[in-house]
């Protein structure tokens, strides 16, 4: 009995640690035989005595136990046990057989259950003897390196089970070796075999977290298109949900069990968008279509998530699941929390507008449940009133002999949910092998049902498992929960009701201050630079949705990307974070230089005005507004824009169009001006880069004018005096008459025989005319009429030496 007491949960005394050392130094001396008067035969003494030398690692043979059937045996079942053992060592084992041994009592605390499960050699005296008799198989010849299978079956009456509670069993291998030619306990392997036959008089609330996360699939791109096509980072969330994926999984396992749903809205949102039609992102940064049969994957999953959750009560983390840890420590930046409001928002209409179920915000679940005062604060800051923890962080102080229900009232009021921690990590680790998945579930089932055997009234229990479980996770998670459902000692209880379940008066409602957050999960924090990158986008959105004519299609994507930059799956992930922000970056950057101004090469400018134009290019597929174009001279004593150093418009410009403004100028001296144009929001925030060119100014003075007046005058002179001669040639030739021959056409003789070419209308007119569209006669053009303005510019950058327009 001492040594049963021992085994179950304290630690060995220093006698007993004594006796064992002295059993493995004097395992063949007759003393320790005569002391320990163990009523074994020979072949029996000689396998406990090799069994010690096992202990102190002499060993070899591993054993697997694969499966265990039932997991939870009633009366007039038969328990099957399953597995293999293989040879380690150099040996060959000869003579062997694979035995069963239960105790004969079962373990009385949580803590004994863990102290079974980390042994791992022969224990003499305290591993209970073979159920032997026709319950083993043999195994004649085991060579080295070589494995067989085993499987043996015993009736539950067999076992001599006694007490409702938890027996230890385990599978050993006992035979010879070529070094030790005696029958000897070559390996062990122990698990837990749950014995509650009748139903229990009070059974407990269990509640199991079933989660439908995953890590982040879309990117902030967006298509052009109406609908405005998503773009994926790749096409993993398509293998998630195909048969067989994760969350194929997950959801075909949940829909048979009794669980509370937790979804994170972006999953939903992911593959509704995949559904609908979608795009993915290439290494070279072009995107492709995605496939038809995703997108028929994507519709028949949601399908099945909308029937499966159908009239349940189901939990909606906010959008994309932030990291609530690492705002609280490191996201102390401006528009942090406004962030996590905004995802709590959009959750529950998220989740509603693709499954049609109304999901409650009221929760927040912090990684693993580790909390401290401001993760508290920071999670409950966005309207969550109830935080999911867990009992590794908000640790029993309080000495209670029994495991306290799970919901505790830590002030302002707020309510920890406290998940049990044993029961929440039991499926952690690699549930790939059959052996480790069946030691889980049967530890899972152990740990259970010795909660509800404690001495305590009906306490609700509350399990939340890792976030994003694997397949093979999922799978061992649904077989303990069956064995649950069908148990006598456990019963079934949404979040809702185990967070207003009567709180234990004795439980811990202190909630740990920081300095004990685990250093583990602090490494893991996205850091505060994830937080600045946060704030910087939001100022850049700002500044570039303003201008916009229909701002929801870039603060509806970017805002989710935003989000989803501080999901909680970027943990241990920091290259690919910094990655996806990156990407959020250049994608904003992009969409926001697609509205600028066209680069201007230098100009000349001749004369004391003229008009200079400048050009906006949108190349958006909507239309923007609310921008002002300014045009600055640096030297405005040379030269003036309109009557200042300025002048500035109003500019609007239709999606995939641009817009020409002129600037009327004025120049009072010769020489080089550098010129700026830079557009402006209207809240006089500059957007997008200045573009500078120089105009240079050759003003004509008033000696040039002069000149040209002369010049003028002389042309006007010229003229009249040809008029003149004509008038007089033409006097003379009527006088004398047509004998004096024929006129030779085009030209005029004189009396003095001088020959002149005739002048043309052009010459009789004076300078160039227009044209008259109204009489159809040319008109003259006066020399102070200003030339007409140019075409609107071309959007590509003007050539070397432009000229404005005057």
């Amino acid at each position: 009995m001492a040594e049963a007491a021992d085994f179950q949960g304290t630690s060995p005394s220093p006698a007993r640690r004594w006796l064992r050392r002295s059993g493995v130094l004097l395992a063949g001396a007759p003393l320790l035989a005569g002391l320990l008067q163990l009523p074994l035969g020979a072949p029996a003494q000689a396998a406990e005595k090799a069994s010690v030398a096992d202990a102190a690692g002499s060993g070899g043979v591993d054993i697997s136990i694969d499966s265990l059937s039932p997991s939870a045996p009633t009366d007039g079942d038969t328990v099957t046990v399953s597995g293999s053992v293989t040879n380690r060592s150099k040996q060959t084992v000869t003579d062997a057989h694979v035995g069963i041994r239960v105790g004969s009592s079962p373990l009385t605390t949580r803590s004994a259950i863990d102290t079974a499960a980390r042994l791992t050699s022969f224990q003499p005296g305290l591993d209970a003897a073979e159920v032997g008799g026709k319950y083993v198989e043999m195994v004649p010849r085991l060579t080295a390196g070589s494995s067989q299978n085993f499987s043996i079956s015993v009736p539950v009456k067999d076992l001599d089970l006694g007490d409702d509670g938890v027996y230890q069993l385990g599978v050993s291998l006992t035979g010879r070796t070529t070094a030790q030619p005696w029958d000897q306990v070559l390996g062990i392997k122990r698990t837990f075999l749950p014995w509650q036959p009748d139903a229990a008089d009070t059974k407990t609330k269990t509640t199991y977290l079933w989660p439908l996360i995953s890590s982040v699939h879309l990117t902030a791109e967006t298509g052009s298109d109406e609908q405005q096509t998503r773009v994926f980072k790749n096409d993993d969330l398509a293998k998630e949900i195909a048969p067989g994926g994760r969350l194929d999984q997950l959801l075909a396992l949940g829909s048979e069990l009794d669980v509370t749903w937790v979804l994170d809205p972006d999953v939903l949102a992911s593959v509704d968008a995949m559904r609908g039609g979608y795009r993915v992102q290439q290494a070279d940064g072009t995107t492709v279509a995605g496939s038809q049969k995703n997108q028929e994957l994507a519709k028949a999953w949601l399908d099945k998530l909308e029937k499966t959750v159908r009239g349940q009560k189901i939990v909606a983390l906010p959008f994309a699941d932030p990291d609530i840890a690492s705002l609280a420590h490191s996201g102390k930046v401006t528009g942090s929390l406004s962030r996590l409001k905004d995802a709590t928002d959009v959750a529950s209409d998220t989740v509603y507008s693709i499954v049609h179920v109304k999901a409650s915000t009221d929760f927040t679940w912090p990684i693993d449940g580790a909390i401290d005062p401001s993760i508290v604060n920071v999670g409950t800051s966005a309207g969550a009133d109830k935080v999911i923890a867990r009992s590794d962080s908000l640790r029993e102080t309080g000495g209670l002999a029994y495991t306290p229900s799970a919901a505790r009232p830590i002030g302002g009021g707020t309510t920890a949910v406290v998940a049990d921690e044993r029961l929440s990590t039991a499926f952690q680790g690699d549930m790939l092998k059959a052996g480790n998945s069946t030691l889980a579930v049967q530890k899972f089932l152990a740990q259970s049902l010795m909660i509800n055997l404690q001495d305590a009234d009906q306490r609700s229990i509350v399990v939340a498992p890792q976030r994003m479980p694997t397949a093979s996770q999922a799978q061992s998670m649904a077989t303990a929960l069956r064995t649950l459902q069908q148990g006598n000692w456990s019963e079934f209880q949404e979040l809702a009701a185990a967070a207003k379940a009567k709180p234990d008066p004795g439980a811990t409602t202190r909630v740990p201050p920081a300095s004990s957050y685990p250093r583990a999960l602090k490494k893991q924090q996205l850091p505060a630079s994830a937080f600045d990158w946060m704030q910087s986008t939001q100022t850049k959105l700002d500044k570039f949705q303003v201008i916009l004519t229909d701002k929801s299609r870039v603060a509806t994507p970017f805002g989710l990307a935003m989000d989803r930059g501080m999901s909680t799956s970027w943990r241990g992930r920091p290259t690919e974070a910094k990655i996806f922000r990156a990407g959020v970056d250049s994608y904003l950057d992009g969409l926001t230089g697609l509205v600028h101004l066209i680069e201007k090469s230098d100009a000349q400018l001749s004369g004391r005005s003229a008009t200079i134009p400048v050009t906006v290019q949108n190349n958006l597929v909507q239309g923007v507004g609310h921008l002002t174009l300014r045009l600055t001279s640096q030297q405005p004593t040379r030269l003036k824009i309109g009557n200042g150093p300025y002048d500035e418009h109003e500019i609007k410009v239709a999606g995939e169009h641009s817009q020409s403004v002129k600037f009327a100028t004025s120049t009072k001296a010769n020489g080089p001006v550098k010129v700026v144009a830079q557009l402006y929001t209207e809240d006089g925030q500059p957007y997008g880069k200045p573009v500078p060119f120089e105009v240079k100014v050759t003003e004509i003075t008033s000696t040039v004018m002069l000149v040209i007046g002369g010049g003028v005058l002389l042309l006007v002179l010229a003229g009249f005096r040809m008029y003149t001669q004509r008038k007089r040639a033409s006097a003379r030739q009527s006088e004398e008459g047509p004998e004096d021959g024929p006129e030779d056409e085009g030209v005029n003789k004189d009396t003095d025989g001088t020959v002149e070419t005739e002048d043309t209308e052009e010459s009789e007119a004076g300078p160039a005319s227009t044209s008259d569209p109204k009489s159809g006669v040319d008109e003259p053009e006066h020399p102070s009429d200003p030339l007409p303005d140019t075409a609107p510019e071309s959007a590509d950058p003007s050539g070397t030496g432009e000229r404005v327009d005057r």
